[in-house]
């Protein structure tokens, strides 16, 4: 059932929309406000689907109702009724995010293809919300020790500006979850987020992979390809395990950020990009740079923000809430009922050494919850998962 509001102070036409809508679709159920003030105080108090608002009307005007109707419900659309004189009006709603609108007298077609467009737009808004938040979940940060309280600390600070960051860290620790939550909590969560595993890629193809080739610049390039630079145009670009990156690439990553340019291999022309860079690595810089594998005037390019991410071993406090996270989710996947862990069952996991750090913890609650006990004991962290 798809409920619809109608605010429209004359009666008559509020009648025909209503008759209109209700009888081409049994599953469209309407109700009618006579005026904007109404017409909110209903938008408060009940979920709509979609709203048709007359522009002109007394004690609130249509303008006013949808900005405020937009900041009570955002998801909601909707669609905009104009007089002949309305229409420049009407066109400006659409700025202010009206989904649409239409003209007095309404034709029937057009309105009834706005009404049925704009509920399937309802649609697809809550469906994105909620992949996103499945996305998001799947990205949560977990703990309450201090190291992890100042890491999300920075985020909140840095992640609405461009500014580069540079995540240092050992292998599992979970450095891409903080590259994760600073794209999602800055003005670039609408474009993409691209992720290059720079350890992955042959060093001969780390190139082509960041900045694209045109055909025919190496054996294979059979047609012209946009790189990773280009993918991310608008969004963000998380350079992971920047560490194994050869000194070529690194000079051109270098000459991309200086001039915000990129060419693709066997180009003369270049190509504007507009990125966020973040890096990671598991290595330790300092050493790097000393041993000539990594270009130091880059590393001061790129990190302008550092956030080191501790091993396990250092955040124990945190393991009985990353057991309880690790044991919802994966119970929640294979379908299972959820599984307790008896209070000394968690102390002898906080005091395992822990060098795979989060990858490794959450494989031994998966190995824990399949095999061991309704309620997973000490007996069974001594079986399945000490070392």
């Amino acid at each position: 059932m798809s409920k619809i509001l109608i605010i429209e102070d004359e009666a008559a036409i509020r009648r025909v929309l209503a008759k209109i809508i209700s009888e081409e679709n049994d599953t469209y159920y309407v109700e009618e406000a006579e005026d904007g003030l109404l017409g909110i105080e209903m938008i408060k108090n009940n979920d709509y689907d979609l709203v048709l608002c007359d522009i002109k009307m007394p004690k609130m005007d249509g303008v006013e109702v949808l900005e405020k109707a937009k900041k009570i419900k955002p998801e909601i659309p909707i669609v905009m009724i104009s007089g002949h004189g309305d229409l420049d009006t009407a066109v400006n709603t659409m700025r202010l995010g009206a989904f649409d609108y239409i003209s007095k007298p309404p034709d029937l077609n057009r309105l009834l293809n706005t009404v049925r467009n704009a509920l399937d737009n309802k649609v697809l808004v809550v469906e994105n919300k909620r992949l996103k938040k499945k996305v998001s979940k799947s990205y949560q940060m977990v703990g309450e020790s201090a190291a992890i309280s100042g890491i999300k600390d920075i985020i909140e600070k840095v992640a609405n500006t461009d500014a580069r960051v540079f995540i240092t860290g050992p292998n599992g620790t979970g450095k891409e979850l903080v590259a994760h939550w600073l794209h999602e909590k800055s003005a670039r969560v609408k474009a993409p987020m691209i992720e290059v595993n720079c350890a992955a890629i042959p060093s001969e193809l780390i190139e082509s992979e960041l900045f694209g080739h045109v055909k025919g610049s190496f054996t294979g390039a059979n047609k012209d390809r946009a790189g990773k630079f280009e993918a991310a145009n608008g969004g963000t670009l998380f350079l992971d395990e920047i560490g194994d990156m050869s000194l070529s690439a690194q000079a051109k990553v270098l000459r991309a950020l200086q001039e915000s340019r990129i060419s693709r291999v066997g180009s003369d022309s270049d190509i504007k990009v507009d990125v966020r860079i973040i890096a990671a690595t598991n290595k330790n810089v300092q050493k790097e740079i000393s041993a000539g594998r990594f270009r130091e005037d880059l590393y001061h390019r790129l990190a302008v923000i550092l956030i080191k991410v501790p091993a396990l071993n250092d955040r124990r406090e945190d393991i009985p809430l990353l057991v309880r996270f690790f044991a919802d989710k994966i119970a929640a996947a294979q379908g299972t009922p959820e599984k307790m862990f008896s209070p000394e069952a968690i102390v002898l996991l906080q005091e395992q050494n822990w060098t795979g750090n989060i990858r490794e913890l959450r494989n031994v609650i998966e190995r824990l919850i399949i095999l061991g006990e309704k309620e997973v004991s000490a007996n069974d962290i001594k079986l399945f998962a000490s070392k």
